[in-house]
């Protein structure tokens, strides 16, 4: 007997849905990042699709705020073993205590990534997507990864509506 989606209503959001994960830097972000990650996180909540992170700051609360201004599910798979480690946008808390080894958890869970912005975690977490083969968009997230072409798996949006749009279509 295989595992089937369970769909259910939380608002007006169906859970079995598309699960779109956000990545990038926690803490300290400029404004423009700021920006792009909560469009990114509205338009991924007015598409239907619920929104997977890291749980903490920076970029991972700025893509949760957008999606609970637009009614969406946020879920935090959070490195700490404390699930008041979230930021306040956060529904649904998944306490770890597993530190970066979360970034796994995260990849795993997404059917799609969103880069935006981020530093050597984003990047672990770009790599595991791309070997595990899932696509990956960046905005403005390590485009150049020391080569030519982007790696397979891998494309570029220049606006959080393009990134949007990439990370949903041909799923």
């Amino acid at each position: 007997m295989g595992f089937d989606r369970i769909n259910w209503t939380v608002g007006i959001h169906q859970v079995g849905s598309m699960i779109v994960g956000v990545i990038g830097s926690d803490g300290e972000i400029g404004d423009e990042q700021r920006s792009n990650a909560e469009t990114v996180g509205r338009l991924v909540a007015e598409k239907g699709s619920t929104l997977v992170c890291g749980g903490l700051a920076g970029v991972m609360e700025a893509a949760c705020k957008g999606a609970k201004s637009a009614g969406g599910l946020t879920i935090g798979v959070l490195p700490t073993m404390e699930k008041e480690s979230a930021n306040p946008y956060v529904d649904i808390p998944i306490v770890t205590g597993m530190g970066v080894a979360r970034n796994v958890i995260i990849v795993r869970t997404a059917d799609v990534l969103i880069a935006v912005g981020g530093r050597f975690g984003t990047l672990s977490e770009i790599a595991h997507a791309l070997s595990m083969g899932k696509k990956v968009v960046s905005l403005k997230s390590w485009e150049s990864l020391g080569s030519e072409e982007p790696p397979e798996g891998m494309v570029f949006a220049s606006t959080p509506e393009e990134a949007v749009q990439l990370a949903l279509e041909d799923l």
